[in-house]
């Protein structure tokens, strides 16, 4: 039976052994498309995170997805084009039930004000990364992925520890939301602006921040003292950052580390420019995008102007994936990129070997199914300081939001390994329901974006998206439950691919083949792609593991 949801009321989170569909494959992706909603930002109009990023087009096609999983039977695959069912075709048993397209317009005309027209006319819609394609768990998934980075952070410059450094940061939407509980669990003080008063006070009720201070001169005597204490913590400030960075550099105030995760990436329905409230902002959203994208470039530029600054000054300071340097060079900034892309400063290492973003949702609904498979993982990888650091980080500060979920960093052959295990559990009745698995789009073979995942490649094969096409091939060939295909929207449009994948664990030797094939093949090809781009730790990866890459003489 379905859970009340307090946030979200008409969209209950999913679970409980009945099934409605035809078997658990279907009933694993309906689960998983409910479940997205329910931790959404605003379900009401489908929304999940990032202001457009939507788990399907309009509720016509919502309905329509819904009938079609819980009627189709295991040898068809429905086909999904930009949020909308277009398609049920007899396909076979071993193909994958959903295979979706998101938002990929062919590329002169990849440009946001394309976009936002074919959207308004209902022909399309953004599926951001795991939004469309219903996978997305909550904070959790962003909240270990910024941990990771400012842990990199600690053992790149500060010896391995946070304590007593200052983090300033602006966003608390459903990306940046994850950034306090991030930064205070890495041991810094933390501090996150954010335009919505209502953003704030939803982090602050789940735990996320742990004071919202009144004004600046508050927020900044907090964070001091806490930074003299060494202590951990994460304050709130309403406020804009475009105008609050540069008041905070013009005090001679230096963080240790500045980054920003605010809707950068859209100038309409995400940035707010200062000096506007946030109704001026809706109503120019309606009547005057024009003079709204002006405005919000030209605060983006202070934004960046300030940020640069705090680099010049000694500061660590990196683009948190939000194309906020992109819009700042357009306005005229043209050393934007002097701040460093997250990806390739920090975490490139990782990706060359295909550790990434793993997840797993239980989708009984019971967290003692993610309780089990926490110790499973525990007793599978005793030496992977990533893996048991987090699990226990996780276990203690990191609630969970709809479906039980976990996300951890697990590279080639680990993802395999460990779902596989956890099919095993599925089989023997120690859980109580199948698993979901998954990963974030921003994975090694997964993603091109030349300002995000690709910047400055080895080879300059920052812009070819080839990779995410194949990827989404070799996964439809390797027996995937589902598969997807995303390209940017909103001010994303034109700037990236990617491709998504699920596979369901229920217990049954054709779904640990499944996962098997699809799991190991997915981070097989995301060594090889760095290995083409001549990338050492990758052809090491490639001779320990076995990983078949043709190599040319």
């Amino acid at each position: 039976m379905p859970k009340p949801n307090p946030r979200h009321p008409n969209f209950p989170i999913p679970g409980g052994p009945e099934l409605r569909a035809k078997g658990w494959r279907q009933e694993a992706l309906l689960r998983l498309m409910e479940n997205v909603l329910s931790v959404g930002e605003d379900p009401d109009n489908l929304i999940v995170y990032a202001a457009l990023g939507k788990a399907a087009r309009n509720w016509a096609s919502h309905r329509a997805i819904v009938k079609t999983l819980l009627e189709m039977d295991e040898d068809q695959t429905l086909v999904i084009q930009s949020g909308k069912p277009v398609g049920l075709l007899k396909t076979h048993s071993r193909a994958p039930l959903v295979i979706m397209a998101n938002c990929n317009i062919v590329g002169q005309w990849a440009k946001a004000e394309v976009f936002y027209e074919l959207e308004k006319q209902g022909l399309i819609c953004w599926g951001g990364l795991t939004a469309g394609a219903w996978q997305y768990i909550g904070s959790q998934g962003v909240i270990q992925g910024t941990y990771e980075i400012f842990m990199r952070i600690a053992e790149n410059r500060f010896g391995g520890d946070l304590a007593g450094r200052f983090i300033l940061t602006a966003g608390l939407g459903g990306m940046g939301g994850a950034q306090p509980l991030a930064g205070r669990m890495a041991g810094a003080a933390i501090l996150c602006i954010d335009i919505d008063p209502v953003r704030a006070e939803k982090r602050k009720a789940i735990g996320y921040l742990e004071e919202i201070a009144p004004d600046l001169d508050t927020a900044l005597a907090m964070i001091d003292q806490a930074v003299k204490e060494k202590r951990a913590t994460s304050i709130g400030l309403v406020g804009n950052a475009a105008a609050l960075y540069p008041e905070i550099a013009r005090r001679g105030i230096v963080p240790d580390i500045v980054t920003d995760q605010t809707s950068a990436h859209d100038l309409v329905y995400g940035y707010v420019p200062k000096g506007m409230s946030l109704d001026e902002v809706k109503r120019l959203r309606v009547d005057g995008q024009g003079q709204l994208m002006a405005a919000s470039r030209a605060s983006i530029v202070d934004h960046v102007k300030a940020m640069l600054e705090f680099q010049a000054q000694g500061a660590e300071v990196f683009d948190n994936g939000n194309l906020i340097r992109t819009q700042a060079r357009e306005g005229g900034v043209t050393n934007a990129f002097d701040i460093r892309i997250f990806t390739e400063a920090y975490l490139r290492p990782l990706f060359a070997r295909a550790i990434g973003p793993f997840r797993w949702m239980a989708l009984s609904g019971e967290e003692s199914d993610i309780a089990r498979i926490d110790d499973l993982l525990l007793d599978m990888f005793p030496d992977n300081k990533i893996i048991t650091n987090w699990i226990r980080l996780a276990r203690e500060n990191v609630p969970f939001e709809g479906l039980p979920a976990r996300i951890a960093w697990l590279g080639h052959g680990e993802r395999t390994q460990l779902a596989v295990a956890v099919n095993a559990l599925v089989a023997s009745g120690e859980l109580k329901g199948p698993i979901a698995f998954s990963r974030d789009h921003l994975d090694a073979g997964a993603m091109a974006h030349p300002n995000i995942m690709t910047e400055r490649m080895k080879d300059g094969s920052d812009a070819i998206a080839d990779w995410p096409l194949l990827d989404a091939m070799l996964l439809c060939s390797s027996m995937a439950d589902l598969v997807v295909v995303h390209s940017g929207g909103g001010g994303y449009a034109g700037y990236m691919t990617s491709c998504g994948v699920t596979v369901v664990a229920d217990g049954t030797e054709a779904g640990a083949e499944r996962l098997s094939h699809a799991l190991t093949n997915d981070t097989s090809l995301g060594v090889i792609r760095y290995a083409d781009a001549g990338y050492e730790e990758s052809m090491d990866e490639i001779g320990k593991k076995g990983i078949g890459y043709v190599a040319l003489d």
